[in-house]
């Protein structure tokens, strides 16, 4: 079982680490489609923050730019927010328009986040896309979503599990320390510590996300990530060997009798 839960953990680890360490790159060139989007009157941006309120209309105004020689068919907006890798929601809107070579077109339209609240809460971070009639994205703006869900949400839940597991995880590894049951192998007994360091690093990045102190990203994953799975790492390989200080098995037959003279010198 120890040794199904080391290599989840290790799967676990590369699966989130490549996931947050290959981030979207959105290259602006003259000649593309790029897109601008305002919402509730204010500009989005990557620098900005995106309140977004479940109990509320949110009207959002997208501003597109076809720098191409072609015309591009604009069919669906959408509204994203990830984390750690993984989509916890998403909103399409249909707003088929027409942006002709060399021009930019306008539209704004009013979306219902009226579920949202139980999909997420805390910063995320959100892209308003635009996808053409094949549901291609042609152009991204990203920025900071702070969403007004609730606790038991899918990313809330989804936190409080992870956080459930490392502690399971935590209390296998240190129950196998205690009855001197992890392996002889030092290599071994640190990746039997894997899982709990790979979860207390997700523990802070999703408690971070939720308290609205610092949005899920490379920038805040990775430093995480790397150091509580460093950490458990190295606590696993300096964890003492089993047998160590155990007494030597008993031997029945290293054992010798010993023969006493008698008094008188009889034998």
């Amino acid at each position: 079982m120890r040794r199904i839960m080391g290599r989840v953990g290790l799967l676990l680890f590369l699966g989130i680490f490549l996931g947050a360490g290959t981030p979207t790159a959105h290259a602006v060139t003259p000649d593309a489609v790029t897109v601008s989007a305002i919402v509730d009157g204010k500009k989005v941006g990557p620098d900005d923050e995106l309140v977004l309120d479940p109990g509320t209309s949110t009207r959002i105004e997208v501003t597109v730019h076809n720098g191409t020689d072609t015309v591009r068919h604009i069919k669906t907006v959408r509204l994203t927010g990830t984390a750690l890798a993984l989509t916890f929601f998403s909103y399409d809107t249909t707003v088929p328009f027409d942006v002709p070579a060399k021009q930019s077109v306008t539209r704004a339209f009013v979306l219902d986040l009226g579920q949202l609240g139980t999909q997420a809460t805390g910063l995320l971070p959100t892209d308003i896309e635009v996808l053409d009639v094949n549901r291609e994205v042609l152009a991204t703006v990203g920025t900071t979503g702070d969403v007004r869900g609730s606790l038991w949400s899918v990313y809330g839940v989804f936190g409080i599990a992870v956080f459930a597991l490392t502690v399971l995880a935590w209390a296998a590894a240190l129950w196998g320390l205690a009855r001197r049951k992890l392996p002889a192998n030092r290599w071994q007994r640190a990746m039997q510590f894997l899982p709990a360091g790979v979860g207390t690093g997700l523990v802070a990045v999703i408690s971070l996300s939720v308290l609205r102190v610092v949005a899920p990203s490379p920038a805040a994953e990775i430093p995480f990530l790397l150091g509580s799975a460093a950490a458990a790492l190295l606590l696993g390989y300096l964890t003492p060997h089993p047998s160590q200080d155990d007494p030597p098995p008993f031997d029945p037959e290293a054992t010798q009798r010993i023969t006493r003279p008698l008094p008188g010198g009889a034998g």
